[in-house]
């Protein structure tokens, strides 16, 4: 399975809705937020579509100014999708944009009872920093995970 990358526009509005009530039991984004998430400044949505331009997945990645922290704020694989490359694909992507823009260092939350999720960013450099209590909507707690930045390979 090999999807398109491309950055998201307004056209797939509804395709993201669809895609988190797919996903993601809970925390899902009104189309409100992510209309908010497209048009702002300093955030970046990619998506990743397969045949059709179905679409297997978005991250966005929020960026701020005067500061070379980024911050995966969002990931979402559609779960036929999943174990397929294309999580690995679009955080590769996103990793690739943050250095781009200056960024040395990229944080994450992620749910601790999500272990394919934690095995990709494990396997992607992050390394868990801090544990977040009552995180998530539904009580569940995060690891927030870091990755420091650099221009050499496998960094």
């Amino acid at each position: 399975m090999t999807p398109t990358l491309r950055l998201a526009s307004g056209h797939d509005l509804p395709s993201l809705c669809q895609l988190e009530q797919v996903a993601l039991s809970g925390d899902r984004f009104s189309r409100r937020q992510f209309h908010h998430l497209l048009y702002r400044a300093h955030a970046l949505t990619l998506v990743a579509e397969g045949d059709a331009r179905r679409l297997l997945g978005y991250g966005t990645l929020l960026l701020r100014r005067n500061s070379t922290q980024a911050r995966l704020y969002s990931f979402c694989v559609h779960p036929g999708a999943r174990r397929h490359g294309v999580g690995r694909g679009m955080l590769q992507w996103l990793t690739s944009a943050a250095m781009a823009r200056g960024c040395d260092r990229l944080v994450l939350e992620v749910r601790v009872d999500n272990p394919v999720a934690l095995g990709l960013y494990r396997s992607e450099g992050f390394l868990p920093d801090a544990w977040l209590t009552d995180y998530y909507e539904d009580g569940c707690a995060a690891w927030r995970m870091t990755k420091e930045l650099s221009a050499s390979p496998g960094g």
